[in-house]
């Protein structure tokens, strides 16, 4: 699979929250890519090439969050991509398989700052490699 380290995939199943975080991170350099839950997220993935972050709500339909860290967990290819949980669920500390867990509203600064760090080291990873 081959790696980009400035796409994104953004899983949120509330649109106007989707296409705020869509919009954010398009105005600081990123490519983002979209899906309204996890079956469509693990759709997206097996299109493009992989992102260096993963944004992921928890609470969604036909297939949450939590379902789709499983089935990540479980694909070879897809299991090393970094993951943050972005949600208003209450116990956060229940996201296993989660980079980086934060509730929502995030922070626009730290939520950046996440996504920089993972993606430079995304990035370094995939040089050694090349």
């Amino acid at each position: 699979m081959n790696h980009d380290s400035r796409s994104v995939l953004v899983v949120e199943d509330d649109e106007s929250i989707r296409e705020t975080v869509r919009e954010l991170l398009e105005f600081e350099g990123y490519r983002v890519h979209t899906a309204s839950n996890g079956r469509e997220a693990l759709s997206v993935l097996s299109r493009i090439e992989s992102p260096c972050v993963i944004f992921l709500d928890l609470m969604m339909p036909v297939m949450d969050g939590w379902q789709f860290l499983d089935a990540r967990r479980k694909d070879e290819r897809l299991s090393s991509l970094p993951v943050i949980v972005v949600t208003a669920a209450g116990n956060l500390a229940q996201a296993p398989g989660a980079n980086e867990i934060v509730s929502k509203p995030p922070d626009v600064d730290a939520l950046l700052a996440m996504l920089d760090r993972h993606c430079r080291r995304f990035e370094h990873e995939h040089q050694r490699v090349a």
